[in-house]
């Protein structure tokens, strides 16, 4: 009969796995990135509220300009006139990625800063939803939808995400087929060497 060490025990209760989850909410990595998202993002819309009138652009022409705008559908301005749904679509968005977030062990650096980015840009376009009932957007880059820093802060914590899924994530599993593999060729070498040395041992 067999018992489990306490640090057997300890390593397999629900308790540390839960610990474990929590913990990444606990990191400081993706709150530094979800703060410096809302706080760029609403520094921005501030100073454009207060410089441009709506429809205004600075400078009036060109490939790149700073466009007051209001946005009441979605990022790059889809959807427009569903406000009230987007908000409550927004907080489940969030809902969403925080159960995500919570469920991934030992999440690496990237997807810690790529959370982050979604987090505070979400975030950012929720506070402009509640607190006016629209999202001032004002990036205008030739044909492209006018859009914001949230916008632009949940598009490249996606980008990261998907970067990092596609290369990074299949790579590091490649590299654990290969440890793998490598341990198991060496544990047969051991016993065929075993095999061997009893064979040839006289009796």
């Amino acid at each position: 009969m067999t018992t489990d060490s306490p640090d057997n025990l300890n390593a397999n209760s629900p308790h540390d796995a839960s610990g474990d989850s929590k913990s990444n909410f606990l990191d400081p990595l993706p709150w530094v990135m979800l703060v410096t998202a809302v706080v760029l993002d609403q520094l921005t819309k501030w100073q454009v509220i207060e410089r441009l009138a709506v429809g205004e652009s600075w400078p009036e022409t060109g490939f790149f300009r700073f466009t007051h705008a209001w946005n009441t559908g979605t990022a790059f301005s889809l959807f427009q006139g569903q406000g009230d749904i987007l908000t409550w679509v927004s907080l489940a968005a969030v809902g969403v990625l925080s159960w995500i977030y919570r469920s991934i062990d030992n999440p690496s650096w990237l997807l810690r800063v790529a959370f982050g980015m979604q987090f505070g840009g979400a975030i950012g376009n929720i506070v402009d939803r509640i607190r006016l009932g629209h999202v001032t957007d004002f990036i205008d880059v030739g044909i492209w939808p006018i859009f914001n820093i949230a916008d632009s802060s949940i598009v490249i914590g996606i980008g990261l995400m998907i970067y990092y899924f596609w290369f990074m994530d299949k790579s590091k599993s490649d590299k654990d087929v290969e440890t793998q593999s490598a341990s198991t060729d060496r544990g047969e070498t051991t016993d065929s060497d075993v095999v061997s040395t009893s064979l040839d041992s006289p009796e």
